[in-house]
C-alpha cells in the first residue's frame, strides 16, 4: 500500500503561521498535521504501508523534505517527495507523484483529521472517506444506492441530495488506472475553472463501471484557518486522552503551577504560577510564567508572561507579554 498526499498549498488561511511552516506541519496535540493524518490512514488500513509520496512546493526550503521523509521512515515506510510548481487542480497535484502510482494507493489531502472505525474494502475499486454534515450545500458529496455504492458525486448541492460529505481521503485498488485516468484529464484539456479535477477523474472511472464505496469517518476536523484549528487541536487532546496516552513529558518543570488535562506538553517546558488547561498544547521549551491558558494551541521555543490566553495560536520562537486573549501570533513575533 502506498500513501500519496499533496501538500503544496501555502495555507494562506491560516497566516501568519504558515508564512515559515508549510500548514501540513503546524502540531496539533505535539505532532504535524500530516504525520497524524498518514498514522490514522495507516491504522484504518491495517496493512504495511510500502511508501508515503509527500507533494510539496519548491519554496518550502530544504528542512521540510527531511522532516517529512523522517515521518515515513517513523511507519516503516519510504519517503519520497515530488513537487507541484503550478496550482493547476487536485488532479494536476496527484500527478506530481506518478512515479508512485501503482498498486493499490490512498491520496489523501493534508489540512484535515479524522477518527473512524470500519474496515477497507479491499474489493471496490475505490473508497472516499465521508462524514455526515449539517451543510452539505458547503461541500462535495456523494450518493448511495440500496447496496451502499456511491453512484454520484455531487459538489455544493444547492439543493438537498445528501449529507454525506467527501473529507479528501480516498483509496484506489489500482494506481496504475487512477494515473491513466489523471493522465487522459492532462492530455485532453479537461479543466474547470483553470483547473484540473480530481472529481472528473473519479466521474470517467465510474462510467465505466468501476465500484465506488464510503468509508464512513466518526470525526472530521479542520485546519484550515486559526480558529478551527485551535478547535481541532482541543479535539485531538481529549480523544487522546479518552484513549490513555500520556500527553505530559516527564521533564515539565511544574513551579507552583496546575494542569487541567487534557494537555499536551513538550520536553523541557517551564511552568511557573500559571494554570494552564484544558485543552492546550505546548511545544518543546517553552516557558510560561504567571497565566491562565486554556483552549490554545503555543507551539516551541516561546516565552509567555503575565497571559490570559483562551483560544489562542502562537508560533515558535515568539515572545508574549501582556492580557490580550484570542491572540495568533507567528514565528518570531514579540508581543511585550
Amino acid at each position: 500500500m502506498k500513501i500519496i498526499v499533496p501538500m503544496a498549498g501555502r495555507g494562506s488561511r491560516l497566516r501568519p503561521h504558515t508564512l515559515t511552516v508549510p500548514k501540513p506541519l503546524i502540531p496539533i496535540a505535539g505532532k504535524p498535521i500530516v504525520h497524524r493524518l498518514v498514522e490514522d490512514i495507516a491504522a484504518v488500513l491495517n496493512q504495511e504501508i510500502e511508501e508515503i509520496a509527500f507533494i510539496i512546493h519548491r519554496d518550502f526550503g530544504d528542512k521540510v523534505p527531511l522532516e517529512l521523509i523522517a515521518i515515513a521512515e517513523k511507519l516503516g515506510a519510504k519517503g519520497s517527495i515530488y513537487y507541484q510548481d503550478k496550482p493547476l487542480g487536485t488532479a494536476h497535484a496527484i500527478m506530481s507523484a506518478k512515479e508512485s502510482m501503482s498498486g493499490p494507493v490512498v491520496v489523501a489531502y493534508a489540512d484535515t483529521l479524522f477518527r473512524a472505525d470500519f474496515t477497507l474494502d479491499t474489493t471496490a475499486d475505490s473508497v472516499i472517506w465521508v462524514q455526515r454534515v449539517d451543510d452539505p450545500s458547503a461541500f462535495g458529496v456523494v450518493q448511495l444506492n440500496d447496496n451502499n455504492q456511491i453512484v454520484d458525486f455531487v459538489e455544493k448541492p444547492k439543493e438537498f441530495v445528501s449529507d454525506l460529505a467527501i473529507i479528501g481521503i480516498y483509496y484506489f485498488k489500482s494506481g496504475e488506472t487512477l494515473r491513466s485516468e489523471l493522465q487522459y484529464l492532462l492530455d485532453n484539456d479537461v479543466m474547470k475553472g483553470g483547473e484540473y479535477q480530481l472529481t472528473d477523474a473519479l466521474e470517467n472511472m465510474k462510467q465505466k463501471g468501476m465500484k465506488f464505496v464510503p468509508g464512513k469517518v466518526e470525526h472530521w476536523m479542520d485546519c484550515g484557518n486559526k480558529d478551527v484549528t485551535v478547535e481541532t487541536n482541543s479535539r485531538m487532546l481529549n480523544f487522546l486522552h479518552q484513549d490513555g496516552v500520556n500527553l505530559v513529558s516527564p521533564s515539565v518543570v511544574l513551579e507552583d503551577s496546575t494542569i487541567i488535562p487534557p494537555c499536551y506538553i513538550g520536553e523541557g517546558v517551564v511552568l511557573r504560577n500559571s494554570t494552564i488547561g484544558p485543552n492546550v498544547s505546548i511545544g518543546d521549551n517553552t516557558m510560561v510564567a504567571d497565566s491562565n491558558i486554556k483552549n490554545s494551541l503555543i507551539q516551541t521555543n516561546t516565552k509567555i508572561k503575565d497571559a490570559n490566553l483562551d483560544n489562542a495560536m502562537i508560533g515558535n520562537h515568539a515572545v508574549f507579554n501582556g492580557h490580550f486573549t484570542a491572540v495568533s501570533i507567528g514565528d518570531y513575533s514579540v508581543l511585550e
